[in-house]
């Protein structure tokens, strides 16, 4: 059954305060509704009272500084996919943004979205864990940061309190993986949820790694931080040995199930793929 428009009350926020002071009385937010939007035409939103953020300048732009980049939560995918220092020094999150839905839905879906959703299949979640990024929240209480490896801590949910706002998403500039990959593999190129999303960066120096990062999606109920591989590979000379042992390691950590889009054996067997030939770029 579809939702009645007359029952829920919209209210477009003036600026951060007062989103965040009517968060505190029960409204919930929403930006560019790409998800809210299909569970409302469903009948399907939990909640009636709905403040939109979507144009509020805090939450729209890129601050690049000498350290950091700063993203707002609502920045769009498109946004993203166009930002020069984004491109240039974050390749892995622009791709995983030129992935996510159609190019409709990149003019209007948010970064910010993507990650309270909470979805394990999140295109941007590998990116942004590979990067290290950090969230900052605000509330009527004040601000709060937390590492996004931290947010996630079962299926959709999340280290956040309802009155709270998603601010900004922080990525520092000093996160020296020369070596970065990202694939996405899914029944088509455009306009599908993943099957897996594998991310991963390093350091390499003559074939020995370190500071390896690999995070991957749609195989647990949470965006995955592979640590025990990484920990396997930090400090080790890329090698045949190496790269078999990783696989089994990685295909041990990983938590796939099996569902209307794949196979726990399918998305096991890809990840352990997909691991093996990042790896191999480092030989």
């Amino acid at each position: 059954m579809r939702s009645f428009v007359p029952d829920y009350d919209l209210i477009r926020a003036r600026d951060v305060a007062h989103a965040t002071a009517l968060l505190k009385e029960g409204f919930r937010p929403i930006a560019g509704g790409t998800d809210l939007m299909v569970l409302f035409n469903a009948g399907k939103l939990p909640y009636r009272k709905v403040v939109s953020i979507r144009r509020l300048p805090e939450l729209t732009g890129v601050v690049v500084s000498e350290t950091s980049v700063a993203i707002g939560a609502a920045v769009t995918y498109t946004q993203i996919r166009r930002h020069e220092a984004l491109n240039r020094e974050f390749p892995l999150l622009c791709s995983a943004a030129s992935w996510t839905g159609s190019l409709a839905n990149q003019n209007r879906g948010t970064l910010g979205g993507n990650i309270v959703n909470a979805s394990p299949a999140a295109d941007s979640a590998p990116a942004l864990l590979v990067y290290d990024a950090d969230l900052e929240f605000v509330s009527a209480a004040g601000v709060r940061r937390l590492p996004y490896r931290d947010f996630h801590f079962a299926y959709k949910r999340m280290n956040m309190q309802e009155d709270e706002l998603l601010h900004m998403i922080h990525l520092s500039r000093n996160h020296a993986l020369s070596q970065q990959y990202i694939r996405k593999v899914g029944p088509r190129k455009a306009q599908a949820i993943s099957k897996v999303v594998f991310a991963a960066g390093s350091e390499i120096t003559g074939k020995v790694i370190s500071d390896v990062r690999v995070a991957v999606g749609s195989v647990a109920p949470v965006p995955l931080r592979c640590y025990r591989t990484e920990q396997l590979l930090n400090g080790r000379r890329v090698s045949a040995p190496l790269i078999e042992q990783a696989a089994q390691t990685i295909a041990a950590e990983v938590q796939p199930i099996t569902d209307i889009r794949s196979t726990e054996s399918y998305r096991r067997m890809v990840v352990v793929n997909l691991l093996s030939e990042f790896l191999r770029t480092l030989e």
